[in-house]
């Protein structure tokens, strides 16, 4: 092992101030998940029983995997894919695989687009998913009158209601499946170009921009899920969907779905502007904090909303109670409908999902132009280029976007969904830095540098997670996904054709292989040769398996603040 410079000296520049940082992880780490997926979770998982379990995934994956990442950041000063070297290069893997996973999330900038889509309708004087007037409508159609009225009768099993056909052939044209993409959607096509260049402006000055763009994206939706709180709670029939929500059911908990996955890559990019010295270690237990919190607030705020929807249709909240798109597009909007002064509270909720969507593409696209800057530090970093190359990528990506706003979009995105973004693709990435941290370059070492950085040293307890719990934890995860996979289906009637599953085992397969190709071709390409160009030439595999799995302590004589250098083969 050999002592070598770390390479040449650049300016990535740093956060302006500690707050900005905050709300720039606040707006990251608080997302849709927070909003459309844990409550429903909750409730189909035990309700308030599912938030023991969830409060110790919390603690055991959550809040280490925090700090192991963001910690990771902040001492290399490098983007998820060049701090592996100086870290473990030959889990230099980890960063690309990564690098395309987070080119798979741009595609939720789609939830985006739908968002802005909604917002501009919420300003009519009648709300066009409240009634079946509209030319998009069928003869199947039921408006709001006759679903809260008892005229529907069993018989009428065909009817659609006007929410759903606003979705469906309003917003989204659907065709038949996605062998027929059809045309692109001009409105949508509009919408998504506002999406990319408000994201263009955001960050095309670094965290410049980025930070002081938080002051309000990152606020704002808390206010907005606030007013919604308020509200919620004061409609008639809320109570009996909070009971639905928080009723202890602990016969659902052996199907227990956990979804903790702090460890997406874009912590250690945003911990990597930071100050050397910034309490990364005091910051990853608030965080952590907020995300679960904010998760449970958001639970009362949609199902005291579906409580008010059930009571009015005459139906019980589980008849009503949906995830993801679903909920947010379909179930909400047509709550609203149903109050006094509608347009208010539906512009609320609106505002409040654009801004969650755009606090975590921005930091997503970020991360990713963070990272190929930091792998090519003599091309980007130099003035003006930096502004050049967001261009690229932004207007590279709304080009091909445009395929998700076609007729057949929605079919494409729910297969990047389902397959590139997949939990099994998360997990795996997770049991792997574990492992290459935890066992390759150290817990030790790693609880001397965050001592270092902090002055603080972290329990014992994360070296039992880093090294043992969450790999374990999350393997099991990984092996559960593979035993329950399904097929992808639409609206339990559309089945994907056998090109489109392949091409989804593709996507997820491209950033999974990326870990043992590359450490493969690490192990086959290093030479004998050691980088300080002394000792004979070896070839020895065993040999080189085992100083890349032994953990080596800092020599006494260096200063680990000397995080320009790293250790190389």
């Amino acid at each position: 092992w050999c002592f070598n410079d770390g390479g040449v000296e650049h300016n990535r520049g740093q956060w302006a101030s500690k707050t900005e940082y905050i709300l720039v992880v606040a707006g990251n780490v608080v997302g849709l998940g927070n909003v459309w997926r844990f409550p429903y979770l909750c409730y189909k998982n035990g309700g308030g029983a599912f938030l023991v379990p969830y409060s110790l995934f919390a603690l055991v994956c959550g809040i280490p995997l925090f700090l192991l990442e963001t910690s990771t950041g902040q001492y290399t000063q490098e983007g998820f894919i060049t701090c592996w070297k100086k870290l473990c290069p030959l889990a230099e893997g980890i960063g690309y695989g990564y690098f395309i996973m987070k080119l798979y999330d741009f595609s939720y900038i789609l939830v985006q687009v739908w968002a802005l889509f909604y917002l501009v309708f919420s300003f009519r004087s009648q709300l066009p998913w409240a009634s079946c007037d509209n030319t998009w409508n069928t003869a199947n159609c039921v408006g709001l009158q006759m679903l809260n009225s008892s005229n529907l009768t069993a018989n009428q099993t065909n009817t659609t209601s006007a929410a759903t056909e606003f979705w469906e052939r309003r917003v989204l044209g659907m065709s038949r499946g996605i062998e027929e993409l059809g045309s692109v959607r001009w409105d949508l096509a509009l919408c998504l170009l506002v999406c990319w260049v408000f994201c263009y402006f955001s960050i095309w000055k670094g965290v410049r921009s980025s930070g002081k763009v938080t002051y309000f994206t990152a606020t704002f939706p808390y206010v907005m899920l606030l007013i919604l709180l308020i509200r919620g709670l004061t409609l008639p029939g809320a109570g009996e969907g909070i009971y639905f929500y928080l009723y202890p059911d602990l016969n659902h908990l052996a199907n227990l779905e956990m979804t903790i996955h702090l460890t997406i890559g874009t912590l250690n990019v945003l911990g990597s502007y930071n100050d050397y010295n910034n309490n990364c270690y005091k910051d990853c237990f608030w965080f952590c904090l907020l995300n679960s919190a904010t998760s449970f607030v958001a639970g009362f705020v949609v199902f005291s909303v579906l409580g008010f929807m059930a009571q009015k249709q005459g139906v019980s909240v589980d008849n009503v109670a949906e995830s993801g798109p679903g909920l947010a597009f379909i179930a909400y909007p047509q709550a609203t409908a149903m109050m006094p002064l509608p347009q208010l509270w539906t512009v609320c909720f609106f505002l409040m999902l654009i801004l969650l969507c755009v606090d975590t593409h921005f930091v997503t696209v970020e991360s990713v132009v963070t990272s190929v800057s930091d792998l090519f530090p003599k091309l980007f970093h130099a003035p003006r280029r930096h502004e050049i190359f967001v261009l690229v990528i932004c207007s590279s990506f709304f080009f091909i976007h445009l395929i998700l706003v076609t007729e057949g979009g929605i079919y494409v995105f729910q297969l990047i969904d389902y397959y590139a973004c997949t939990r099994a693709c998360q997990d795996f990435m997770t049991v792997c830095q574990c492992l290459a941290i935890g066992w390759m370059f150290g817990t030790d070492r790693l609880f001397n540098i965050i001592e270092d950085m902090t002055s603080h040293r972290p329990s014992v307890f994360f070296k039992l997670c880093w090294k043992y719990l969450i790999p374990l934890l999350t393997m099991i995860s990984f092996v559960l996904y593979l035993v329950d996979y399904k097929h992808l289906r639409i609206n339990d009637w559309y089945i994907y054709p056998d090109w489109a599953y392949t091409l989804g085992w593709t996507m997820t397969l491209s950033s999974v292989l990326m870990v043992p190709l590359w450490a493969a071709g690490r192990l086959c390409l290093t030479s004998g040769r050691g980088n300080c160009g002394t000792g004979p030439a070896s070839h020895n595999l065993t040999l080189i398996i085992f100083v890349y799995m032994t953990e080596y302590e800092l020599p006494v004589n260096v200063g680990i603040k000397s995080h320009q250098h790293y250790y190389t083969l």
